[in-house]
């Protein structure tokens, strides 16, 4: 009799120790379990840091878009003579607005993008940069600035109009060209880093399975309680 009861307390402390994560598991499994709020804290600080620049890069990017559609929509340039149709940013470089705006729909593809993909769209959103950068350089060019006015104002018979440019609007498009070509190169460079629109999801089913886990988990420790106990786990009563 003294015999089965000593040995009910190490058949307990032994089912006790096969339960996972149960008081008498061994050193690794306690260690590990220490070591999984550390990891866990880590990687949403990294996750926190890459939100913060995709938020950023792609934030500085629409500004950029915005600026060059601004800019392509005012005269770049002025003359002294009054009643002369002037041109806008837009009509002496045609190629402003369609890239500002591809530029634009390359903001919201990274959101929906992420690995190869991302990368791809960033290298586009750059050249969209280059391409609008090159298109402010070439708009203010004389001899396009000069054919432009006569053929607008060829009613009015003068074969030269003198023209001087509106300095403002060139330098803001010239900015937001800037901005969208940083912005796809750091996209290129960097945005595989960053979480997509689907991360959300991922982190909900992966939640999702290791409550399960621990469900279960808990699940054992009360089938084992029970029999330590001396009840009968599958009696429904």
């Amino acid at each position: 009799m003294s015999g089965e009861q000593g040995a009910a307390p190490g058949d307990a402390a032994g089912r006790a120790g096969r339960v996972p994560g149960g008081a008498a598991g061994g050193p690794a499994e306690a260690g590990a379990a220490a070591g999984e709020p550390v990891e866990a804290g880590a990687a949403g600080a990294g996750r926190a840091a890459g939100r913060r620049e995709m938020v950023a890069c792609l934030g500085l990017t629409a500004l950029g878009c915005l600026l060059v559609l601004l800019a392509a929509g005012r005269d770049w340039v002025r003359v002294a003579s009054g009643g002369v149709t002037v041109p806008t940013g837009g009509e002496l470089s045609p190629v402003l607005t369609p890239l500002a705006l591809a530029a634009l729909a390359g903001v919201v593809a990274v959101l929906a993008t992420k690995g190869a993909g991302r990368r791809i769209v960033g290298a586009l959103v750059a050249l969209c940069g280059a391409g609008a950068g090159l298109g402010v350089w070439s708009a203010l060019g004389a001899d396009g600035v000069a054919a432009w006015l006569r053929e607008r104002n060829v009613l009015r018979g003068a074969s030269e109009i003198p023209w001087e440019a509106v300095p403002l609007w060139p330098v803001v498009a010239g900015a937001g060209a800037a901005l969208v070509l940083a912005g796809g190169v750091l996209t290129a460079l960097r945005g595989t880093r960053w979480a997509g629109m689907s991360a959300r999801y991922e982190r909900a089913a992966s939640t999702s399975a290791a409550e399960g886990r621990k469900a279960a988990g808990r699940d054992d420790r009360d089938l084992w309680d029970a029999l330590d106990r001396g009840d009968d786990p599958t009696d429904s009563r």
